[in-house]
């Protein structure tokens, strides 16, 4: 069990344990009270609930039957309403819906074929060859889900290009910032904030 926030947290088996990069993403939120927000890959839900506290509305996904368990779990623990939990990859479990900001705490390691354990642990960190698998396919779409003011946070590493996403996002119309940014002893570790239509100071 982890205590974060005034929340209890409980971990399972099966599922991607809070970590820091969990807790760089829930500590620097740019969230309004009112906004519904999605987040995307919510393992044991910890960055949902917290988003919960402020946002009207918070949906949470993520394709690890495991992660669904524990985050339902969590959310009773902590008797959160306003959170709603779903099963699926990306986007799917919200085709036709938009947000006003969008979280990921991405899945972002280069890894070889051969270094995954084919798990579903695997989908938390395995970022495929050059650790961007997940993320192109979710940069490429996140516009479609967002609203006209919106913002999209995720989690990278400098291992996976974080120049990369920086500059796909800004093609796309996105005002980009590093909004937080944390170094190990093989990377640096960033939360990567775009905001569509809207300047920053």
């Amino acid at each position: 069990m982890i205590e974060y926030s005034g929340m209890h947290i409980k971990t399972c088996k099966n599922v991607y344990n809070p970590a820091e990069d969990s807790f760089m993403l829930s500590n620097n939120l740019l969230i309004k009270k009112g906004d519904f927000v999605l987040e995307i890959g919510t393992g044991t839900g910890i960055i949902g609930l917290n988003a919960s506290k402020t946002a009207l509305k918070v949906v949470a996904t993520d394709i690890n039957p495991y992660a669904i368990k524990c985050a339902i779990a969590n959310k009773k623990l902590n008797d959160v309403k306003n959170l709603e939990i779903r099963n699926g990859n990306l986007f799917n479990p919200v085709l036709n819906e938009k947000f006003d900001l969008v979280l990921f705490n991405t899945p972002y390691l280069p890894s070889e074929k051969d270094e995954g354990v084919d798990d579903h642990l695997d989908d938390a960190w395995n970022g495929g060859i050059n650790g961007r698998e997940v993320i192109d396919p979710f940069l490429d779409n996140v516009k479609n889900h967002l609203n006209n003011k919106g913002t999209v946070q995720l989690v990278q590493s400098s291992l996976s290009d974080i120049e990369k996403s920086c500059q796909k996002l800004k093609k796309m119309g996105f005002n980009v910032q590093i909004t937080a940014r944390e170094r190990f002893f093989f990377e640096e570790v960033v939360v990567i904030s775009g905001f569509l239509n809207k300047s920053i100071d």
